[in-house]
């Protein structure tokens, strides 16, 4: 039947596409039930369409604060997961030491392992150091849990370079500080760039570490735990649905600049 020979024919597109409407499903839904105003505590049933939570998103206490400490520490942990990963990585293509294949195993423990036995061995050390816990904790726990996508994320990079076009910019009397900024790093900068969103999306996202090691602070993932406990706020959905649509964009931007990239050169 031609039904089926089409079928046959686009069967790993349409599974791909089934896959894909799967997955942004659950956005789909947080986004809709973001202009819902529901008559009781639950925000689980469509009752009436609004607008209130868009025009007060902070209108529940704690939330804002919540969000933006889990920025902060996103932000911060971005940055220090991304420093010291591409340092990493590039310590693990470019050079030979002792011990070299057992840190490059040693890396990936913590994307195998887990959550909650890392969050569980990170509290056990911060007791025994006598450290507080809280926004310095959490911090360097996210920096650690991150570390590890990053190194796997600019080692892929880094290994893909040719190393042909340092050494000409080096026939060409660049110095290595002048080789490395106007070379080695742009060429490197895609994958530095996917490795720092996805250390941010990571430690913004991340709950059972940051549970474990959290103490009194309550980031925004722990925020919306503890409200779904009472009753989920509809301006959490209006924060995923912002959230969301910020992350397409920014997938969109970059679809945008790689192809005018392409364009122009080929002509």
């Amino acid at each position: 039947m031609p039904v089926l020979r089409w079928i046959r024919r686009n069967l790993v597109v349409l599974a791909g596409l089934l896959t894909l409407a799967y997955m942004i499903l659950p956005n789909v839904i947080v986004m809709v039930f973001s202009f819902n105003k529901p008559k009781g505590r639950f925000n689980y049933a469509w009752q009436d369409f609004s607008l209130d939570a868009w025009k007060d998103p902070c209108g529940v206490a704690d939330l804002c604060g919540s969000l933006s400490l889990s920025l902060q520490i996103a932000f911060w942990a971005t940055l220090g997961a991304t420093a010291l990963g591409t340092m990493i990585a590039f310590a693990l293509v470019r050079y030979r030491f002792r011990a070299r294949g057992t840190v490059n195993s040693l890396i990936f423990l913590p994307m195998a392992m887990p959550e909650v036995v890392m969050a569980a061995s990170l509290l056990t050390l911060f007791l025994n150091m006598g450290a507080q816990l809280g926004f310095w904790t959490i911090l360097i726990a996210h920096i650690m849990f991150c570390l590890s996508f990053v190194v796997t994320a600019v080692k892929a990079r880094v290994m893909s370079m040719d190393p042909r076009l340092e050494e000409a910019a080096r026939d060409l009397y660049a110095g290595p500080v002048q080789t490395f900024v106007r070379v080695t790093l742009p060429i490197a900068a895609p994958g530095i760039a996917a490795g720092a969103l996805l250390a941010f999306a990571l430690s913004f996202d991340d709950f059972i570490i940051t549970n474990f090691n959290a103490g009194s602070t309550v980031t925004f993932p722990m925020f919306v735990w503890g409200s779904a406990q009472r009753g989920t706020p509809v301006q959490i959905n209006v924060i995923g649905t912002g959230m969301f649509a910020i992350a397409v964009l920014m997938v969109l931007a970059g679809q945008l600049v790689s192809s005018r990239r392409k364009s122009n050169a080929g002509k």
